[in-house]
């Protein structure tokens, strides 16, 4: 065997999937509640990433809430079974380069036009953003959330 054959076998096997998500250690971690109620159709359409460094998907929130108003911080943190940080964001905060338009649309649609993003806390380094609209005529908060990582 010549010396690049080799070469060639060693790339070959360190390129190799390993199986392993980059979500699974975050999933592990962070385990919050998103889906009690049916989830709007116009949110399973949406195929977009949030970037950080983990870069993962969006996905469909849709929780029962019987509140005539969007849920405060904690109204919220209690409705996602989360026990720790949840503060709310501005849009400009959340999204400064304007690249979540798709996720945000997609939430106004889905709910009566208006959003709230939470940041939920889950640690030093890992958070997720929760983009929610209240849908009253079906008592729910429906939206998208992802998962982050920031260092």
């Amino acid at each position: 065997m010549s010396s690049d054959d080799a070469y060639s076998s060693f790339l070959e096997q360190a390129n190799q999937d390993t199986g392993a998500s980059k979500s699974s250690a975050f999933a592990k971690t962070a385990t919050t509640k998103s889906v009690d109620t049916e989830v709007p159709a116009g949110l399973l359409s949406v195929e977009q990433y949030y970037t950080s460094e983990a870069d993962e998907p969006f996905e469909p929130v849709s929780l029962q809430w019987d509140g005539q108003n969007m849920p405060s911080e904690n109204e919220f943190a209690k409705l996602i079974g989360h026990g720790a940080e949840v503060t709310t964001m501005t849009t400009k905060e959340f999204d400064p380069r304007e690249q979540y338009k798709e996720v945000l649309q997609a939430v106004g649609n889905a709910g009566e036009g208006k959003s709230s993003i939470f940041r939920v806390g889950h640690g030093k380094t890992r958070v997720e953003y929760y983009v929610v609209g209240l849908d009253r005529g079906k008592g729910r908060v429906v939206g998208m959330k992802a998962k982050a990582v920031e260092s």
